[in-house]
């Protein structure tokens, strides 16, 4: 079973770049896609973006496309999602996920990290 620790979030302006990491421990990281999923208040927690086991193949979600890019690096069991250009709406908790499975396309994911905030003001 894989534990996930996300780390990096903060408070930054509108416009500004942040970069999430989420730190893979107790399972082979290389058997596992990886996403990125986040929450803001009040709404359901939705998609970000998902990478797949040997990092060749990602998707993003439409509202983050062109700002956000996930990225893995398996030799340090570490997934990564860099956060451009942010705006207020991008205002959520965001969570790392992991599973088992091939597809980059489901969105059901085996394990989950505590989440990080961030926080982005106008």
């Amino acid at each position: 079973q894989v534990q996930l620790v996300e780390s990096g979030g903060g408070l930054v302006q509108a416009g500004g770049s942040l970069r999430l990491s989420c730190a893979a421990s107790g399972g082979t990281f290389s058997r596992y896609t990886m996403g990125w999923f986040r929450q803001a208040p009040g709404k359901d927690r939705e998609f970000v973006a998902a990478i797949s086991r040997d990092g060749g193949n990602r998707r993003s979600a439409d509202s983050v496309k062109g700002r956000f890019t996930i990225s893995r690096d398996n030799a340090k069991n570490t997934v990564y999602l860099q956060m451009n250009n942010l705006n207020p709406e991008d205002t959520a908790v965001y969570y790392c996920a992991a599973r088992l499975g091939v597809s980059i396309w489901t969105i059901e994911y085996d394990y989950w990290g505590q989440g990080t905030q961030v926080t982005v003001s106008s």
